[in-house]
């Protein structure tokens, strides 16, 4: 291959969707290129791969099985301009190359030639409430001088990066639930150059992982964002709303794609202890909640006043009345959790 950037983002048409959605980890792109041997074959991008999962198709299937019929491609002959505006246009993320024998031979990468931010128009302007109120007891001692929202990323904090990634997509009214350290954020936000159209909701004590939602009656009208405060997902949030509005969810949460590898024989057994069988370093998938949500106003109503009530009671409830709570997927290396010391070390390296 031409060399390991472009290698990163090929694959065989054979390998697993599993296997594609860790290389968009490993690439940091979330499109590949699908090969059938040395020869360009389709592309798959990394709404396939959600799509293919929401509908229940086995993380196991190659990707061939979820591919488009057509994709967009360049080829030597045509004018470098002419490609260049298409990209543009279309905010394709890359665009291959291909000569007369169906082989890739160059990629137009975005970050090589545009200065801006690769982004479509579209807007929803929806509010965002973030969960701002725990101690950050895991980020000790660094969380008994500020409060965790505020731990630094970068050149901004974690609270920041939070709220310029909604921004971004026209966001632009947070409810920021808050109790430990309160004024010590309320002043922090104040000096900033950049003001954010926020409104405190204040716990007087903690209500749990949704509690405090019960606060906002009467002031939300449409659908929400819920996100905690320790969290970045990698993800185009207009996706995830728009998969709740078409699948007509009541609550939508973000999910990670998560693997984990067991390095030893794993044993089944049955009646008296007897070997029924083995699995050799098996490898299991599961979906964990990211801790982001986007929820229908309704919902605030369902939420007890001044209790202690956890996101999992609410699901709990619209479960019960045979509601609709939906899973939309993103990849293991696009959720980014910083309320542990080995990820919030590993969330500055990366941001």
């Amino acid at each position: 291959m031409i060399n390991k950037k472009i290698d990163q983002i090929c694959i065989q048409r054979s390998i697993s969707i599993l296997s594609a959605l860790k290389q968009m980890d490993i690439s940091m792109h979330k499109l590949l290129v699908v090969l059938d041997g040395n020869q360009f074959y389709r592309l798959l991008s990394i709404g396939d791969i959600q799509r293919a999962i929401i509908k229940g198709v086995s993380m196991n299937e190659p990707v061939e099985s979820i591919l488009r019929d057509k994709t967009t491609v360049a080829t030597i002959h045509d004018d470098f301009s002419v490609v260049k505006e298409t990209m543009h246009k279309r905010k394709n993320e890359f665009m291959p190359v291909i000569d007369d024998t169906n082989q890739v031979v160059d990629v137009f990468f975005w970050e090589d030639l545009f200065d801006q931010k690769r982004d479509n128009i579209r807007r929803i302007d929806l509010p965002v409430v973030i969960m701002a109120g725990g101690k950050g007891t895991r980020l000790k001692p660094l969380t008994n001088v500020i409060p965790k929202p505020l731990i630094p990323i970068s050149d901004k904090t974690i609270l920041e990066v939070i709220m310029d990634k909604f921004e971004e997509i026209g966001c632009n009214q947070f409810y920021m639930s808050v109790n430990y350290k309160f004024d010590i954020m309320e002043y922090y936000l104040s000096q900033l150059e950049h003001k954010y159209n926020i409104s405190f909701i204040k716990e007087e004590k903690p209500l749990g992982t949704i509690g405090s939602v019960s606060l906002l009656k009467r002031k939300i009208t449409t659908p929400f964002f819920v996100s905690n405060c320790d969290i970045v997902i990698d993800q185009d949030y207009r996706d995830v709303y728009e998969y709740h509005c078409n699948n007509q969810n009541d609550l939508t949460m973000i999910t990670a794609v998560k693997s984990i590898h067991i390095p030893y024989g794993v044993i089944e057994t049955g009646e008296d202890g007897l070997m029924t069988g083995l699995k050799e370093k098996p490898e299991e998938t599961y979906m964990i909640n990211t801790g982001v949500y986007i929820l229908n106003p309704e919902l605030i109503e369902e939420i007890p006043e001044g209790k202690l009530f956890h996101i999992t009671h609410l699901m709990d409830q619209i479960k019960a009345r045979n509601g609709r709570i939906g899973c939309f997927p993103v990849s293991e290396g696009s959720w980014r959790d910083m309320g542990e010391w080995p990820e919030y070390l590993k969330m500055i390296r990366v941001l």
